[in-house]
Formats: structure tokens, C-alpha cells, sequence
């Protein structure tokens, strides 16, 4: 009845063996087990590492670059460099994470390569602003500390970073603009120059005396101690308006003494205009009847009776 049974000596080898490859499995799922643990752990260590070393070298690059003179007087450049030097150090970690994981530098150049063209389609806006930022850092149309116009918002440069330029206007809001609107909008820097033009437009009365008007604005603005001697205060008659003549205030100061000197040119100008009796006339205006009231008005008699 059994015969054909195998013998119990057959049936032990084979569990032995059956055993001993589930064993060498076990040890091979134990050992890369083990393998990805020890990689991820030094993968994780390499990039804590990268984050502070980024911070060090960015640290160490301001400090060395501080020394250099082209650097220490010109913090944009400074700022920029510091960036690139940090991001440098970020790019290199994250490359030496990847090795450890088991990715190829040769298979990882293979990816970037493939992918550059669907990245640079997809960032080409983020990649022209950091295109922007270098032709910033070339052209130079401003520096940190400059108070620049661009594309109707104000405000002093704060810092240019590889993508942004940042802004902060008189009311101390942050305003982050592109650099690649920076680069193709129409861009004024209001303080680009040492000195600047102060122009205050007054007017006074068609009967009044013009050169005693033009001599005692001429006399505020001298009077002045931020007003420059050289180019000298200019007054002159620059249009005959409605109700007024008006009288054009030129003067030069130092572009930091440009917003207070502007006040107290135009406060002073009116101050002394009404102690010379010179008039500043209001905007008049002429009441005109209409034909039927003018007809009405002709017809209807005059002692007040009816007919």
C-alpha cells in the first residue's frame, strides 16, 4: 500500500534543502535590509551635513569676499555671489546623496540631460528671471539702497536675489518684483545721481509784479542751507493759465536732502509771497445764463407787477 511512498530520508533532505534556500533568502533580505538602513542613514547625515555647510561656506564667502574691495562697497554683488556659492554647495550634497543611494553620476548627467529641455520648457520664466538677475548683476541699474521706479511701483532696493528684486516703499511694504519684469520694464533709479532737481510751479494774480514774484522765490530757495550754489536757484514764467501766471521754481540739493528741502521750499515760497502782498489767485469761474433765462429775464418787468 505504501510503496510508492518516497522515504522519510528523501523527504527530510528536501525540507533541509527547501529550509536552506529560504534561509539564504532570508539572510540576502536581511542583509539588503541592512544595506538601505546603513545608505539611508549616511544619506541622511550627508544632507544635514549639506544644509550646514551651505550655511558655513555662505557665511565664509561673505567674509572673504567683505575683504575684497569691489565686494565690500557693493553689497549687491555681494549678496548674489554669496547665493551662488550657497547653492553650489546644496547642488554638490544633493549629488553625493544620490551616489549613496546607488544612483550613477553618470546616470544622473543621462537624466539631466534628458530632462533639460522639458525643465527649461516648463521654468523657462523661473530660468529667465535667474538669466535676468546676472545682466542685473552686469548692466548694474542700480544697488542695494537706491530708490527705484519699475513699471509704476517705488521703493528702495533691499536686496536682489537670483530670481526677485525686492522693494520697500515709503509706507515700509515688502514689493517682490520679477527680474525679468525688472529687466523689460522701463526702470528709473531716483537716486542714481549724487545730486537732484527740486521744480515747484507757483502761481500769482495776472496784476501782480512777475520779476518781484520770480526775485522773492529766487530768495527763498538761496536762503536755503541744502540748496547747492552751483547750479544757482532759476525762476522764470512757464505758462499763463486760467486764472494765474505761472512761476517755475528750479533747485538743485543732494539727492538725501531732496524730499525735506522740496517742503520747506514750498512752504517757504508761499510764506513769503503773502508777505510780499503777492497774490495767489483761486481758480475762478463765470456763471453764464442760459438763452431762454436771458429771454425771461428781458421780458419780465422790471417793478416787479404783473400784467
Amino acid at each position: 500500500m505504501f510503496t510508492n511512498a518516497p522515504p522519510i530520508a528523501e523527504v527530510v533532505t528536501e525540507a533541509r534543502q527547501a529550509f536552506a534556500v529560504d534561509a539564504a533568502i532570508l539572510a540576502k533580505l536581511t542583509d539588503a535590509a541592512g544595506d538601505l538602513a546603513i545608505n539611508l542613514s549616511v544619506a541622511a547625515l550627508i544632507f544635514v551635513a549639506t544644509i550646514f555647510a551651505s550655511k558655513w561656506a555662505s557665511g565664509a564667502a561673505r567674509r572673504a569676499l567683505s575683504r575684497v574691495r569691489g565686494f565690500r562697497h557693493d553689497p549687491t554683488v555681494l549678496t548674489f555671489a554669496v547665493q551662488v556659492v550657497r547653492v553650489v554647495v546644496i547642488i554638490i550634497g544633493m549629488i553625493a546623496v544620490l551616489q549613496r543611494l546607488g544612483v550613477q553620476t553618470t546616470s544622473i548627467i543621462a537624466v539631466l540631460g534628458a530632462a533639460s529641455l522639458a525643465v527649461g520648457l516648463a521654468l523657462q520664466g523661473t530660468l529667465s528671471n535667474v538669466a535676468s538677475g546676472i545682466m542685473l548683476l552686469v548692466l548694474r541699474p542700480y544697488r542695494v539702497g537706491d530708490v527705484v521706479d519699475v513699471g509704476g511701483m517705488s521703493g528702495t532696493v533691499q536686496r536682489l536675489d537670483l530670481f526677485t528684486t525686492q522693494l520697500s516703499n515709503s509706507n515700509n511694504h515688502k514689493i517682490v518684483i520679477p527680474n525679468s519684469k525688472v529687466l523689460s520694464d522701463p526702470l528709473t533709479n531716483i537716486t542714481g545721481q549724487k545730486t537732484r532737481r527740486i521744480e515747484i510751479k507757483f502761481g500769482v494774480g495776472y496784476g501782480d509784479d512777475l520779476n518781484k514774484a520770480r526775485n522773492v522765490l529766487a530768495g527763498v530757495a538761496s536762503a536755503h542751507p541744502k540748496i547747492l550754489k552751483d547750479p544757482e536757484p532759476w525762476t522764470g514764467v512757464t505758462a499763463l493759465l486760467d486764472s494765474s501766471v505761472q512761476i517755475t521754481l528750479h533747485a538743485w540739493v543732494n539727492v538725501g536732502d531732496w524730499w525735506q528741502a522740496q517742503a520747506d521750499i514750498m512752504q517757504g515760497g508761499k510764506e513769503a509771497l503773502d508777505a510780499a502782498g503777492i497774490d495767489i489767485p483761486y481758480p475762478h469761474q463765470v456763471a453764464i445764463p442760459y438763452e431762454n433765462e436771458t429771454s425771461a429775464s428781458r421780458s419780465a418787468p422790471t417793478d416787479g407787477k404783473t400784467a
